[in-house]
């Protein structure tokens, strides 16, 4: 029968894990320095697409009483810390009048405590910040119906250096946590492009004359074979039509069938229709 492990024992144990955990940081730190090298010039080192399935692998591996929440945190501290380590990482984060919000919160709990991070007051000026290369990503509340300024109907471009979303945040949400503006729900965006997780939605901009309503795109998306979930509208000045905003499942890119099918049946009155972005699904988790 093995004796009964003494408190110094059990101390000399956390401190022997705590040091095979800093040595498996340095090593992966390595590995990462070396994915770097043998990456093809001009890959991106964001990887949303991958990052997200890294979480939900962790969720779905955990057990025990150590808070999952807490682990998911230690985790993106170290993503975005190896993040940097292969290039540069900076976020431009709406925050008006540079008050401290649930979205500045979220941004910071995605890109860790020590990636630089600055507030700006408006969406776009998020986005120029992106352009410029003053922040390598923006993030911006959630498009709300009422939005003066919809920010979305500038990434209506095929342009690659056009910044795309990415991520939606939070990305670890819980049962009956709010969302919102006032919780902090937000889009992230990049020059980069989403990337598929197998569990996605996309977002749709679509440029239409004056004599298509929201009810009529809807039914020709959903023709098309798209399910929508929302959809925003900004009206073009002078009766010139609009840009429509719209969600919907799944991942869809560029050469997506569905798009031509769908840009087909509405004809003329469809001036452009492709993806913006795409994010992968956030997870829910239960109360307690």
């Amino acid at each position: 029968m093995s004796p009964t492990p003494t408190l110094d024992d059990l101390r000399r144990e956390i401190d022997e894990i705590d040091a095979a955990i800093h040595a498996l940081l340095l090593r992966r730190t390595e590995v990462v320095q070396e994915v770097g090298r043998v990456k093809p010039p001009g890959r991106p080192f964001i990887r949303p697409g991958r990052e997200a399935e890294i979480i939900r692998t962790l969720v779905a591996r955990h057990s025990g009483p150590f808070p999952l929440q807490a682990l998911i945190r230690i985790w993106r501290e170290m993503v975005s810390a190896f993040t940097r380590v292969q290039g540069p990482l900076g976020v431009a984060v709406v925050c008006p009048d540079d008050q401290r919000s649930p979205l500045w919160d979220n941004a910071r709990d995605h890109f860790g405590s020590a990636t630089p991070t600055i507030a700006v007051n408006t969406p776009m000026a998020a986005l120029r910040a992106v352009s410029e290369g003053t922040a390598t990503v923006a993030v911006v509340p959630w498009p709300e119906e009422d939005d003066n300024d919809a920010w979305w109907r500038f990434l209506v471009s095929p342009d690659p250096k056009t910044p795309r979303i990415i991520a939606r945040l939070p990305f670890l949400r819980q049962t009956g946590q709010q969302v919102g503006r006032e919780g902090g729900d937000a889009l992230v965006l990049a020059a980069v492009p989403a990337e598929a997780t197998g569990d996605d939605r996309t977002l749709l901009a679509v440029e239409v004359g004056q004599d298509v309503s929201r009810g009529r795109l809807k039914d020709v998306l959903e023709a098309a074979g798209f399910a929508t979930l929302q959809l925003r509208t900004h009206h073009l000045p002078g009766g010139g039509g609009a840009v429509h905003l719209v969600e919907v499942e799944g991942f869809v890119d560029a050469g997506d069938a569905r798009l031509d099918a769908a840009t087909l049946k509405l004809g003329e009155s469809a001036t452009r229709m492709l993806p913006i972005g795409a994010y992968a699904t956030p997870i829910t988790l239960p109360k307690g």
